[in-house]
């Protein structure tokens, strides 16, 4: 019997290759593991109307961990109309399954390291080495949202909040109403989990990116939370900043910084931003993380027009199997895997066309195999 259960969740698009690439470098780790495919996807959403099927959620409640490569995900209209005949007109609303996986499973830390390796082409600049935690269960992606607007809504909003009247007499299907949810538990678990990284790693600062001058409830219980939590780390400096402000500094400064910490949609936005200074979204990889479970997946779509052509870069995903040889234990094949991944970027000679070259996917794949 192997020792680890993988869920194997290729999905679409190059979710695919870039797994086929990633079972390249696991099999040349030689990690002890059986495989278990998952159905994930726009297909399952075309022809099922769920695009994360039960039998899925089945299959990840009995492995150890999981790897995901990527889906195509469209608005509400356009996924309608792409459902097969039998399945229209059924009030079927797509949602993201990733994040219908991290609510099931309670994956409250998503994990977004962005590190330049040296000799890399598209760095923005050298010696940056950004990790975020972006709590991954609240805020913005709830997924609670009204359009149109029952009466009893609005009727209620109206009578706690005055801010409200001025919509009272909007018809309810000219408005839409998305909540934005944040707790003290979930906002104190991931900054606790930001500096804890800080402490073990090294890093002087984490900084918490959020908006309480115009967000006053929801941002200011993040930012009073985060505090309190800072304090329980001396030697460590909590720096505080606007999601805006956060952009702009990015840019001009990145070397500045180390630990960020976000709510979900600002850390959605900033570690996109971090991603692209190291590269782009070619080079980075998230973990899905809770107590007791996580899936991992690289943070690039699944990119349509180049779904079976072999041609995208696959370091993103290899760097997320790093990341998932860390979380199951396996610090030394973590440690060779991302050495190797640092000495094919370096010596520049296998690189896919994002970088230069003319390498297949499963060419840089095979070169990282080669030196691990």
């Amino acid at each position: 019997m192997a020792k680890y259960k993988i869920a194997w969740l290729p999905g679409d698009g190059v979710g695919v290759d870039v797994m086929n690439a990633a079972r390249v470098v696991l099999d040349a780790l030689k990690l002890d593991a059986d495989y278990e495919h998952g159905d994930i996807g726009w297909e399952f959403w075309k022809t099922e109307g769920n695009p994360l099927p039960d039998r899925t959620i089945d299959l990840l409640k009995r492995t150890d961990a999981c790897l995901f490569g990527a889906i195509t995900s469209l608005p509400k209209e356009e996924a309608q109309s792409q459902l097969v005949p039998e399945l229209q007109c059924k009030g079927l609303t797509y949602s993201s399954p990733i994040v219908r996986l991290r609510q099931e499973f309670n994956l409250h830390t998503n994990l977004r390291p962005c590190k330049a390796f040296a000799g890399n082409p598209l760095n923005y600049k050298d010696d940056i080495d950004l990790v975020v935690f972006r709590e991954n269960t609240e805020d913005m992606y709830v997924g609670i949202e009204f359009h149109p607007v029952p009466d009893e809504v609005v009727d209620v909003l109206v009578k706690h909040q005055p801010k409200m009247k001025r919509f009272a007499a909007t018809p309810t299907d000219e408005m839409a109403i998305t909540l934005r949810i944040n707790t003290i538990k979930a906002s104190e678990s991931i900054v606790r989990q930001a500096f804890e990284y800080a402490k073990k790693h090294g890093y002087k600062t984490v900084t918490i990116v959020e908006k309480p001058n115009v967000l006053r409830e929801t941002g200011g219980l993040v930012l009073r939370t985060a505090r309190k939590v800072a304090a329980k780390y001396p030697g460590i400096d909590l720096w505080e900043t606007n999601i805006d402000a956060m952009c702009m500094w990015l840019v001009k400064n990145p070397q500045d910084y180390g630990v960020l910490v976000a709510t979900n949609m600002f850390g959605d936005i900033v570690s996109d931003l971090c991603a692209q200074l190291v590269g782009g979204l070619g080079f980075a990889s998230s973990g899905n993380i809770g107590d007791n479970y996580a899936v991992f997946e690289p943070t690039h779509g699944s990119a349509p027009k180049y779904a079976g052509q072999n041609k995208v870069n696959p370091m993103a995903m290899l760097l997320t199997v790093k990341l998932m040889l860390d979380w199951l234990g396996e610090l030394d094949m973590g440690g060779r895997l991302e050495e190797a991944i640092a000495h094919v970027i370096q010596a520049g000679e296998v690189k896919t066309y994002d970088m230069g070259g003319n390498s297949s996917t499963l060419d840089v794949a095979k070169e990282v195999s080669r030196n691990l």
